[in-house]
């Protein structure tokens, strides 16, 4: 039985890595997904599989640094299917290792506004129709990296912990209306930010890398009804990158 049947999901970053990963797992499990990303060709190839799969997606493209395209991310995807039962915030921006004391300054906002505001703006847009319907829930994609800070990774780190408190948050404020907000923190995945940013290691050669579907499959149950008992808190997933395996 799919544990996510009829469901409307929204995904952003979506176009690669863990939010690919969670799009193709949420559609496999019944859910029609809409699907964002700034790359309209990958997009539209994720939306095709799913589509392929015998489910139903919608891809939009947007860029979760400008505010209006927030608000249309949210309106476009209520027009199409109606409702949003599942949000997943995981767009993110990891930047080069670079010293607080030579960050660019633009640099520094536009990953706060993509990694951070973004995800929060994105919530309080779709936070109105799962109020309205009295269910929803919110997944906020934060990294081991939100447990504590690291040196030439400061603007990550800090958004990756701000996720964290956001989710706290916010679920304070909204399990009145049946909605639960929660966190994963995955450890090192392999994706293509994490090559870009530390080198094009393959799981072979990190042994401590997990792989994207690892995360979706949290996802998945995160997603579900069978979650019902999680809110306001925030899932390590590090995998082998544990420190308990040091």
């Amino acid at each position: 039985m799919q544990q996510l049947a009829n469901k409307i999901a929204l995904v952003t970053g979506a176009s690669q890595g863990i939010g690919k990963a969670m799009a193709l797992a949420f559609g496999r499990e019944g859910a029609h997904v809409v699907v964002t990303a700034r790359t309209t060709a990958s997009l539209e190839t994720v939306a095709d599989h799913i589509t392929q799969m015998g489910g139903e997606a919608l891809a939009v493209t947007a860029d979760l640094g400008v505010d209006a395209d927030i608000q249309r991310i949210a309106s476009t995807a209520l027009h199409r299917f109606g409702r949003i039962d599942i949000l997943v915030n995981n767009a993110g921006i990891i930047h080069p290792r670079i010293n607080l004391v030579d960050f660019d300054a633009q640099l520094w906002r536009q990953v706060i506004a993509v990694n951070l505001t973004g995800a929060a703006l994105l919530t309080k847009a779709v936070l109105p129709s799962m109020i309205a319907q009295r269910s929803g829930k919110i997944i906020n994609i934060s990294s081991i990296g939100g447990r504590r800070g690291g040196k030439t990774r400061s603007a990550y780190r800090v958004t990756k912990a701000g996720l964290i408190s956001l989710t706290e948050s916010v679920a304070a404020e909204v399990k009145p209306y049946g909605i639960d907000v929660v966190c994963i923190c995955p450890g090192g995945t392999d994706t293509e930010g994490h090559r870009a940013a530390f080198g094009n290691r393959t799981p072979e050669e990190n042994a401590c890398l997990m792989q994207p579907e690892e995360i979706a499959a949290l996802g998945v149950f995160l997603a579900s009804e069978a979650s019902s008992a999680l809110t306001g808190t925030a899932i390590d997933a590090f995998g082998t990158s544990n420190p308990l395996f040091r």
